[in-house]
């Protein structure tokens, strides 16, 4: 099933003049169901879907589309506290995701600063970084949007139980090299539309 975007359905609810209580009443669900949908912590099921689209008189697929019909591709993200595997992993993101818009970090505020003014559709995080580590990093991300997609990076294998723990979609070892990012796009959890057939 394709992604359900749930600012799309935030936004033609308010078109809509509804209020989130008025929705869940029509649908004969809660208020905060509607909230969690609208927030991304809860899909709604086909039939809901179904029902959603006749309601707020929209294509269903506005509502499973809506966040790849964008102009701007994907946010991807590299998160590296060395500048050298960002300046090495950078070009290979953009060269595996030519309609993504990448972007790399050293800090993690940043990190977190960006992806709570930015839907971020995939974040490759290294484990080991200076103020705190890419496990408490991706759970972070994942409260901000629990539909981003985290690949860990590490040197270390050892790190791949605990990585599993936090939800991630994909674990790596670096040098990031461009056949194992396609490798990763085949498993994420939320496939990103990425233009490319091939992906």
């Amino acid at each position: 099933m394709n992604q359900f975007c749930a600012e799309a359905l935030r936004e033609l609810r308010i078109e809509k003049g509804l209020t989130q209580r008025e929705l869940a009443a029509i649908l004969y669900v809660t208020r905060s169901t509607v909230a969690r949908w609208e927030s991304g912590k809860r899909l709604p099921d086909a039939m809901m879907l179904t029902q959603l689209a006749e309601i707020l008189d929209v294509d269903i697929n506005r509502l499973l589309t809506a966040d790849e019909q964008s102009d701007e591709g994907p946010n991807v993200i590299l998160v590296d506290d060395r500048k050298l595997i960002l300046n090495g992993g950078l070009p290979v993101l953009e060269e595996v995701l030519p309609h993504a818009v990448v972007k790399g970090f050293t800090d993690a505020d940043e990190v977190i600063e960006y992806a709570r003014a930015n839907r971020v559709a995939l974040a490759f995080l290294d484990i080991e970084l200076r103020n705190t580590n890419g496990l408490e990093l991706c759970r972070d991300l994942l409260a901000i949007n629990p539909h981003t997609n985290v690949v860990f990076l590490t040197a270390y294998s050892g790190y791949a139980f605990d990585a599993w723990s936090t939800g991630a979609s994909g674990f790596m070892l670096k040098p990031i090299t461009p056949q194992g990012v396609r490798e990763q796009l085949k498993t994420l959890r939320y496939p990103l539309r990425t233009g490319d057939e091939d992906l």
